[in-house]
């Protein structure tokens, strides 16, 4: 059995009369993530996670941001779609960890909801999907609630 890590990390801006979209989910908030996607940070870290596992480049080269076919598109299509690309290349996913850094909303009592997204998604188990939450303690520009930035590690496996 072969084993693969990946990183992904992505960082979006937040504005006034976005949806707060975060973890595949809708979280209440007067801000939201500015992208060209639906801008969900997590799952576009968990993407180039994947991807830089399985040797495949990254979010932006599969999917660019000056495409209009992903002009506004819910990310979890996205993830779907990045998913049949490892698996296309023979990979299962092992495990994911991440990490969601942003001062407000406060999303912990969403994480279940999340991972249950994610998994459903993904068709792994629930169980094989970490999420956490942190703020910076009002430093940066995550603290200052211009932006958030989302960490993940994926772990790949090939028989």
């Amino acid at each position: 059995m072969k084993l693969r890590i990946g990183l992904g990390i992505d960082v979006h801006q937040l504005t006034e009369g976005r949806k707060m979209v975060v973890g595949g989910i809708e979280i209440p908030h007067t801000k939201g993530p500015l992208g060209h996607s639906d801008g969900d940070t997590l799952i576009h870290a968990i993407c180039d996670a994947m991807l830089g596992a399985a040797n495949m480049r990254d979010i932006g080269y599969h999917f660019p941001d000056n495409s209009d076919e992903f002009d506004g598109i819910d990310s979890k299509i996205i993830l779907k779609k990045t998913v049949d690309l490892i698996r296309g290349k023979g990979f299962e996913i092992n495990n994911i960890d991440s990490s969601i850094c942003l001062q407000r909303p406060k999303v912990k009592s969403f994480i279940p909801q999340m991972q249950q997204t994610l998994a459903n998604v993904c068709g792994i188990d629930v169980d094989d999907i970490s999420i956490k939450a942190t703020t910076t303690e009002k430093l940066g520009f995550e603290g200052r609630e211009e932006g958030m930035s989302a960490y993940a590690v994926v772990l790949l496996q090939k028989d």
